[in-house]
């Protein structure tokens, strides 16, 4: 085999147990990506994965940025275009709403953000700081937008940009709660409603 070859096959399966341990951690919580589970199910030995990560840490942090790599590719990039502030913001939010009604090939279970979150808020460690360090960027990016629309006259000039983040951020925890926990399929229209609520 040359070495081109087996390099190109070192990626695809590298590629295969990173898709494997995002759908696996949105139902289970990344605690739930043990090598053994996972080596089963991609038919792989023990060694072999690990020898792609070193550690269960690095597997879950690499789950983590594919999950971001998913929600930017299906909630920021779709909304990039309009223009800053309001429309943008609300361009965002609806993508936002889509991406936890829709999105369930890759995450079978629900948001991995918001499972992560959960699980990982009262611990310490490199996985803890992942998932935080993910969520402040997704929260600059809201208050951005949010400050333009403030200087655009979009928003009233008292908005606290950090409140609003606070309010939209509850709405989608609360969005995806009513779907996995529930199966509330009235839930992404009354997101919206709320939405249409705090934006006004």
């Amino acid at each position: 085999m040359s070495p081109r070859k087996s390099a190109a096959e070192a990626r695809h399966t590298r590629e295969r147990i990173i898709e494997r341990s995002v759908a696996v951690a949105s139902v289970e919580g990344l605690e739930g990506l043990t090598i053994g589970r996972l080596a089963a199910d991609l038919g792989i030995s023990k060694s072999g994965l690990l020898g792609h990560f070193g550690t269960k840490e690095a597997l879950q942090i690499a789950a983590l940025r594919r999950a971001s790599e998913i929600f930017t590719r299906a909630v920021w990039v779709p909304a990039a275009g309009a223009a800053p502030g309001l429309a943008r913001l609300t361009a965002i939010c609806e993508a936002w709403v889509t991406y936890l009604d829709r999105e369930r090939e890759a995450f079978p279970g629900g948001c991995l953000f918001t499972a992560s979150a959960v699980e990982f808020d009262g611990r310490e460690g490199p996985v803890r700081e992942a998932v935080a360090r993910l969520y402040t960027v997704w929260r600059r990016r809201l208050t951005r937008d949010i400050r333009a629309a403030v200087e655009h006259g979009e928003l009233p000039a008292g908005t606290d940009p950090e409140q609003l983040v606070f309010e939209l951020n509850g709405i989608y925890f609360s969005l995806n709660h009513a779907v996995q926990l529930f199966g509330d399929a009235s839930a992404p229209d009354r997101a919206r409603r709320a939405l249409r609520r705090v934006l006004s």
